[in-house]
């Protein structure tokens, strides 16, 4: 971990937006090149007069369609977006609350999985003790810095991370830059 530490001495984590437009944009970029999330969502960005919940109702699901967004990616920020509006998922009271505590809120958007809900975790609120397992990047950097290149299980990232507690997410951070320099915008 020193080494890739060392490696990258000027760079660290950055809080990345509003809780909506960033899981908004999380949303959006499911499961489509970086190159494709990017342009579906400066379309959205640019149909709404402000990327908030209450702008993205009004559009509605035809105007959010026409953006290039698939009708389940819609019904994914419409849901976020409802859930915000009403005041069922308070962001405020993020603050308060545990790590796991969040995740399940979150997860009970549509649309929002634990992975996602930890990379919210890691780069909106700055959480800093947060291990995304599930991550595959994090899982290559353990296996490449750790084991030699061999498969490591959950369980043994686990262990491996005790260790770097109570800042597993800027461990994972910089496991991640030891993959890639360029931080990648969540």
């Amino acid at each position: 971990m020193g080494a890739i530490i060392r490696r990258n001495p000027r760079v660290h984590l950055v809080a990345r937006g509003d809780p909506f437009l960033t899981l908004a944009r999380s949303i959006v970029g499911q499961q489509i090149s970086v190159k494709a999330a990017q342009a579906v969502w400066e379309r959205v960005a640019a149909a709404l007069p402000a990327v908030t919940p209450a702008c993205a109702i009004d559009a509605g699901p035809q105007r959010l369609l026409a953006c290039g967004l698939s009708r389940r990616k819609v019904e994914y920020v419409l849901d976020l977006a409802g859930r915000l509006a009403s005041g069922s998922i308070v962001p405020e009271r993020w603050r308060a609350m545990t790590d796991e505590q969040v995740i399940g809120e979150l997860v009970e958007v549509r649309g929002i999985g634990r992975w996602t809900a930890e990379m919210f975790l890691i780069f909106s609120l700055l959480r800093p003790d947060v291990l995304p397992l599930d991550d595959l990047g994090l899982q290559r950097a353990v296996s490449l810095g750790y084991r030699g290149g061999r498969k490591v299980s959950a369980a043994g990232i686990r262990r491996i991370a005790n260790g770097w507690q109570p800042w597993r997410s800027v461990a994972t951070w910089y496991l991640w830059r030891s993959l890639d320099p360029v931080p990648v915008e969540y």
